[in-house]
């Protein structure tokens, strides 16, 4: 019943679209990387960047805008290292992706070291703030849950039918689906693969920062090193739940967070009391990837992922 209760209040709701939304930013960017026929493994790194940057700049004086357009040129500075490697140079992606999460990281760390030398806790900055919708957030449940967030959240689920639209709705889009699938043909229409993974894997990478930015801008004020904590590992697993596609992917991500706010919240319950905290934590987890694994079996995985491509081959 207590669980019920917690499911039927618009707080919960709305701590999870927030919890999805960094969520959403990253497994756009990821997806497309991978449509693409990129898995990019820098994920991870990519997000710390992204939340140290856009915070850092804000730090400085940047507005909060401006702010999300340094986390993103920082990420898509990674990104581009990483289509370089994997594309043109053909290295093994899985390598390549955690030294670029391990090179970003610590890029990250060095950063705010020589910065705030002296630094006990991390700054705080004025993040962006809830803004309610007019009449839409005052529906019941729905309303305060959806359409009182903070504009980063409004954007995340914008990206959502941007990139949807765009991959099957563009021709853009057809030769990004043809670049995973069978990049031979895309090279038999004039189209160089090389670029278009590139650049698929330099504005994916572009979107997994702004989900970063998006904990240091928006759910928190400050940026600490473990606040990325495993997010762009979730992501990644969110690509293939959702079968590579936008709209799916989202909706793992905004299951995933459902099941975080709840064990938040069952840990405030007399239950907490009982069972340990640890177990709690694991829940989302552990029903992540039983739901990674119903949905996985019918996925059907990009013909090319991972698969180098050399020009002229067949």
């Amino acid at each position: 019943m207590e669980v019920l209760d917690i499911l039927l209040t618009a707080s919960f709701w709305a701590a999870a679209v927030r919890i999805a939304s960094p969520l959403i930013f990253a497994t756009l960017g990821e997806l497309i990387c991978e449509r693409a026929g990129v898995l990019n493994l820098g994920i991870e790194g990519i997000m710390v960047i992204g939340a140290f940057a856009g915070w850092m700049a804000v730090y400085l004086g940047a507005g909060l805008w401006a702010g999300v357009l340094v986390a993103m040129l920082a990420g898509m500075l990674f990104g581009l290292l990483h289509a370089t490697l994997t594309v043109p140079f053909g290295l093994s992606q899985h390598v390549v992706g955690l030294g670029v999460t391990l090179l970003a990281t610590a890029s990250a760390s060095f950063a705010y070291r020589i910065s705030l030398p002296e630094v006990t806790s991390p700054p705080k900055i004025t993040p962006f703030q809830p803004f309610a919708i007019p009449y839409l957030s005052e529906i019941p449940l729905i309303g305060p849950a959806f359409f009182a967030q903070t504009p980063l959240t409004y954007l995340a689920f914008a990206l959502i039918a941007v990139v949807a639209f765009t991959l099957y709705r563009t021709p853009l889009g057809l030769a990004l689906r043809a670049a995973g699938e069978n990049p031979a043909s895309v090279e038999a229409q004039g189209l160089s693969v090389t670029a278009i993974r590139m650049g698929a894997v330099i504005v994916g990478s572009g979107l997994m920062a702004v989900g970063g930015a998006f904990l240091t801008m928006s759910a928190f004020s400050s940026f600490f090193f473990e606040m990325v904590n495993g997010r762009g590992w979730i992501c990644i697993a969110l690509v293939v739940f959702g079968a590579w596609r936008p709209g799916k992917a989202a909706l793992g991500a905004l299951l995933f967070a459902a099941f975080d706010a709840l064990q938040v919240r069952l840990q405030q319950t007399p239950m907490g009391a009982v069972v340990p905290y640890q177990v709690f934590l694991m829940v989302p987890y552990v029903l992540s990837i039983l739901a990674l694994i119903l949905m996985s079996r019918r996925a059907e995985v990009p013909a090319a992922l991972m698969v180098p491509f050399n020009k002229g081959e067949r």
